[in-house]
């Protein structure tokens, strides 16, 4: 079987690193903080959330680099709320945007509505001049739940984009084959997935590269600027500064990555590879 290195172009024993920085869209430090990241070189994509508030202003400061779609149906903030681009009934709460909870949409949404606005926002990022590079999707409420899978799915299908997926140990606790399903449908995604830890994410990522396993490790950032503006959206405005502060520092941390024999990729190879198979 071709590994996912050899379908990139690498030796199969290559140690691949995809750093996501995630939250483009969500606030103006937000946008600020992964566009810096990315110009440092150690995020190579990231992915919009198209009902947020500033993903707008992103769209006006693209210039070319590797996005994909987070596809969002939830809005978990008490004090920052956005909802739904299509203004589907079953995608709003009491108070007009999107639930809160993951559990809130499961409970609520009309698959078809659902199906319905996660195309609007990838169409709304194509519109806006996105050479978009994947899907993701915001609280994993498409990963979760078979059916709401198979939207995200679909939808990986039609428009012929890798995905986000969770890590191949964590399928016991989803209870079914996602990493599989997706297999089959020729869709792409890396071989793993891990989480870095809230505090000291840098020193963790370059503690974490010695270690990597042949093949396509995939990790997720949150990068943003210490703003005011962060500061009142959000209680962990802490931790998503450290991912800015750590995966921004290109010098230092692009040094380990190098000397530990480590590539980055980003997901429009991905992208390439899986439409060019």
């Amino acid at each position: 079987m071709v590994t996912i290195a050899e379908r990139l172009g690498h030796p199969p024993e290559a140690r691949l690193l995809l750093v996501e920085c995630a939250g483009l869209g969500f606030c103006h430090a937000a946008n600020l903080g992964v566009f810096e990241t990315l110009a440092a070189g150690i995020g190579r994509s990231a992915s919009l959330m198209v009902p947020a508030p500033w993903s707008r202003e992103a769209a006006s400061r693209y210039r070319g680099e590797d996005i994909g779609v987070c596809l969002t149906l939830n809005a978990e903030h008490e004090r920052y709320r956005w909802g739904p681009i299509t203004h589907a009934p079953s995608l709003l709460d009491g108070d007009g945007g999107f639930p809160r909870t993951v559990a809130d949409v499961w409970d609520h949404a009309d698959l078809d509505e659902v199906r319905n606005e996660c195309r609007a926002q990838i169409e709304r990022a194509i519109l806006w001049g996105f050479d978009v590079s994947h899907l993701d999707t915001h609280l994993d409420a498409l990963l979760l739940r078979p059916e709401f899978f198979d939207v995200y799915l679909e939808l990986a299908v039609e428009f012929s984009l890798p995905v986000r997926l969770l890590a191949a140990e964590e399928e016991h606790n989803v209870g079914f084959p996602i990493r599989q399903l997706a297999a089959d449908e020729g869709v792409l995604f890396a071989d793993q997935y891990v989480s870095l830890p809230s505090r000291r994410p840098h020193r963790a990522l370059v503690e974490l590269l010695p270690e990597l396993a042949p093949g396509l490790t995939q990790i997720t950032v949150r990068p943003a600027c210490d703003t005011p503006e962060l500061r009142a959206i959000v209680d962990d405005w802490d931790e998503r500064v450290a991912d800015h502060v750590g995966a921004a520092d290109g010098p230092g941390l692009g040094r380990a990555i190098r000397e530990a024999g480590v590539v980055t990729v980003g997901f429009v190879a991905l992208r390439d590879a899986m439409r060019h198979p």
